[in-house]
């Protein structure tokens, strides 16, 4: 009996135990708290900071930045650059550009606001020290709107001085010498809330030690959950195994805590389409850059599906890849190779290759993964073996070619009305082919928030100290990632970074 009321009192000692939150270890008290170092995070630490607010920023990584450090430049429309040199991007057909291309699916508030103040925002840093390089566009021959960020002072001795990371040195540095906390290595674990507002949000640092942060406002900006296998088949369910590209540990913590603090979602299923391509290989490898070129591409049937000429606003090549299943095949033959390599490529991939770029890396790149006979490439003297190696009806496989090389001798497409220009006849052996899986940036989609970056609950109403920015809030999407207006998504970053920091501070009360 002794030993049977000794186990009773173990099992509710350990229900007990579970009940309870664990105490926090330490506290800290702030007016900001920013969870995620990335570009909307510092970029909402800088704002806050300037409007004289106390900041701590959270970053679950050993190094701030997040994707942030990987893009190029950001958007804006009606800047004084643009303006300068005579291009014509109004803020009105920007904002009729993202609302038209998404059928009204994206929040029009958030993309107004966005929109509003991009131009000041370039402003904004341009006096921290981020300069322009140049005005370019998304996709090739787009709007004028990409505002690509030149090389800072620092590169000669910091070769990461560069595009956005240019900008998160300049975040990074200001935040530091601004009386500003960054905690590495520390990720936010869950929000504090009290009466139905957020009061702080409960953290880990890398020894395990529990911090409790109080806080005016929170502002969440954890980048997204393109790495959360789980949330990816639970809300993206078009292709859940879409390669992330330059993602790391994004798991949807920021939404997930918000999400529990009661905050609804939107557009979850909406991820950043990028080029095709294979995991495992740098955006700028010279074997996918010639594979991504907008030639001849075929399902694992051996029929041609698209235009490949899309691959010019690279989301609408993923889209065309996924809703044939997510496989297909780049094929091309050796004179098309031959162009390619002394002639240079006709489709640039942003600026990691640029147009005309000669592809002298692209034989050791081919032939090294061919030997590795991973199924990725594949060679072949005919287009029957060809066919075979690819496990396709060698019959459907040449008469998709035949129509494509008498496009070419005609200099018209029959099938999807391709520019002439880009029609290439697949004829002079050896023949290679390049599998192309769907590839993204990260998602779109997060927490349902006002045009103000505030998260709202299930019935539409503000959370009291709650901010979202940057890809863990969703409405700047309808259904399909756009690239018509270049540096969508960077700017987004920076912009709803800077919005939430405004409002954090009018909510807390706090002037400068």
């Amino acid at each position: 009996m002794k030993r049977f009321f000794g186990k009773i009192g173990l099992a509710l000692a350990l229900v007990t135990a579970m009940a309870v939150p664990a105490l926090a270890e330490k506290t800290m008290d702030t007016d900001v708290a920013i969870v995620g170092a990335g570009t909307s995070g510092l970029a909402a630490a800088v704002e806050a900071l300037q409007g004289g607010a106390k900041v701590i920023v959270l970053e679950k990584q050993p190094k701030v930045g997040g994707t942030g450090s990987f893009c190029e430049g950001v958007f804006a429309a009606e800047s004084k650059i643009q303006k300068r040199i005579g291009i014509d991007v109004s803020k009105s057909f920007a904002f009729k550009l993202i609302m038209n291309y998404s059928h009204w699916k994206a929040n029009g508030a958030l993309a107004k606001a966005f929109v509003d103040k991009s131009a000041e925002t370039i402003d904004w840093l341009d006096n921290l020290g981020v300069k322009i390089e140049y005005v370019g566009v998304g996709g090739f021959g787009g709007p004028l709107t990409w505002h690509v960020i030149a090389p800072g002072p620092d590169l000669v001795k910091d070769p990461r001085d560069f595009h956005c990371q240019r900008m998160i040195n300049v975040f990074n540095k200001y935040v530091l010498d601004h009386g500003g906390k960054i905690l590495l290595e520390t990720p936010g674990t869950g929000l504090i809330t009290e009466n139905g507002k957020v009061v702080g949000v409960f953290a880990k640092d890398k020894s395990g030690e529990k911090i409790r942060i109080n806080a005016k406002a929170v502002v969440i900006a954890t980048g997204g959950f393109a790495n959360n296998k789980e949330m990816m088949r639970k809300y993206v369910k078009d292709y859940p195994d879409v390669i992330p590209v330059g993602q790391i540990g994004k798991d949807g913590d920021g939404i997930r805590m918000a999400e529990a603090a009661g905050a609804a979602l939107e557009g979850m299923s909406t991820v950043q389409a990028y080029r095709p391509g294979l995991a495992g290989f740098h955006p700028a490898d010279q074997m996918i850059a010639l594979a991504v070129q907008p030639y001849f591409w075929v399902t694992p049937r051996g029929e041609r599906y698209t235009d490949e000429s899309s691959i010019e606003y690279w989301p609408y090549a993923g889209n065309a890849l996924t809703r044939v299943g997510g496989t297909a095949y780049s094929i091309y033959d050796d004179a098309t190779r031959k162009f390619a390599v002394e002639k240079g490529i006709e489709m640039p991939l942003g600026e990691w290759v640029l147009q005309g770029t000669k592809l002298t890396k692209w034989e050791d790149a081919f032939n090294k993964e061919l030997a590795r006979k991973r199924g990725n490439v594949f060679k072949a003297d005919t287009l029957e073996d060809l066919a075979k190696q690819l496990g396709m009806d060698a019959a459907v496989l040449k008469a998709s070619v035949e129509k494509m090389n008498k496009a070419a001798a005609t200099r018209e497409d029959s099938e999807f009305n391709k520019q002439a220009k880009f029609l290439r006849p697949i004829a002079t052996p050896p023949f290679y082919a390049t599998k192309l899986l769907p590839r993204h940036l990260g998602t779109l989609g997060g927490v349902k928030v006002t045009a103000e970056a505030e998260a709202v609950n299930t019935k539409g109403a503000p959370i009291p100290g709650l901010y979202a920015v940057g890809t863990d809030s969703g409405g700047m999407y309808g259904d399909s990632y756009d690239l018509l207006l270049g540096g969508g998504t960077a700017g987004y970053a920076v912009n709803s970074g800077r919005i939430a920091a405004e409002n954090a501070l009018k909510y807390a009360g706090i002037t400068k």
